[in-house]
């Protein structure tokens, strides 16, 4: 089975829910700079969100990149990830609109580790489908920060319920990690 409709399909999904996330952005009622200052929680959970979708994106589109085929099991492995990332205008919203409180901000961190998890779930679905000595399996390897990263997660849910900008501080950061260009599928498919 072709990968070419799951690529569209998942990259038409995931420009909805930016598009989404984007409309819960309510224009202010006023027109100075201070009229914006109530929005600024709505607006650093839409960044963060904007931020995290992008990452999804890149590394998924890699993945697909390093994958010459898929099965019924990688469509629905698949088709779970994006249910998980198409909750993330709902869980920014929530966040951003009551201004980081304990439980929005631990029920962000639940979307986060979910699609997390079911990002591995695609990521373990294609290599069982291609072989352990496939073009992923090899790029893939230890894969530190794909296991580190739901450990922060669960870190980040329970401090939501100490400190909430605890909480947001660790989702930043697990962002910001995974902004640092992560060369291992190119570098593969390059050396092939």
């Amino acid at each position: 089975m072709g990968k070419g409709r799951l690529e569209a399909f998942s990259d038409g999904v995931l420009a909805i829910v930016i598009t989404i996330m984007v409309l819960e952005l309510k224009v202010p009622h006023g027109s100075d700079l201070a009229s914006l200052q109530p929005l600024l929680p709505v607006f650093l959970s839409y960044v963060l969100s904007f931020v995290y979708v992008g990452i999804y994106w890149n590394n998924h589109h890699h993945m697909l990149h390093a994958t010459r085929r898929v099965s019924g099991g990688v469509l629905w492995a698949n088709l779970h990830l994006l249910f998980w990332l198409s909750l993330f205008p709902f869980a920014t919203a929530w966040m951003g609109e009551n201004h980081f409180t304990a439980v929005p901000t631990a029920a962000y961190g639940v979307v986060l580790l979910m699609a997390a998890i079911a990002y591995w779930v695609l990521q373990q679905r294609i290599i069982t489908l291609e072989g352990p000595d496939s073009l992923l399996a090899r790029a893939v390897g230890a894969d530190i920060k794909g296991k580190l990263s739901p450990l922060a997660y669960l870190l980040a849910i329970a401090l939501a319920f100490v400190q909430p900008w605890l909480a947001w501080a660790v989702y930043v950061l697990v962002a910001l990690v995974w902004l640092v260009p992560d060369r291992r599928i190119e570098s593969r498919i390059e050396g092939s």
